[in-house]
């Protein structure tokens, strides 16, 4: 699964996010929107107004929004609790 978290330098919404989305782990990639104005200008095309601006594959949004990545991190957890182990060919778990 990849999430997406596109910043602006010196941006405190920005490294809150980094950090809690850090502290759940919860692997990301980082975007510098002063690096890539062409994406920046998709993002204000979009309807984004402030920074961070966090996509995941089920959803978006921008601003520090703890309560939207704990959810997200429930989600992957939840989808870890789900994944059964690989059966080797011998029938016993790999």
């Amino acid at each position: 699964m990849t999430i997406t978290v596109f910043t602006k330098p010196q941006c405190q919404q920005c490294e809150a996010t980094k950090r809690r989305l850090h502290d759940r782990g919860i692997a990301f990639e980082t975007v510098d929107l002063s690096e890539n104005p062409e994406t920046l200008t998709q993002l204000i095309h979009a309807g984004y107004r402030q920074a961070p601006v966090v996509i995941t594959p089920d959803a978006a949004w921008s601003g520090y929004r703890p309560d939207l990545i704990d959810a997200l991190a429930g989600t992957l957890t939840s989808a870890d609790a789900n994944v059964q182990p690989a059966l080797a060919t011998d029938g016993n778990q790999a």
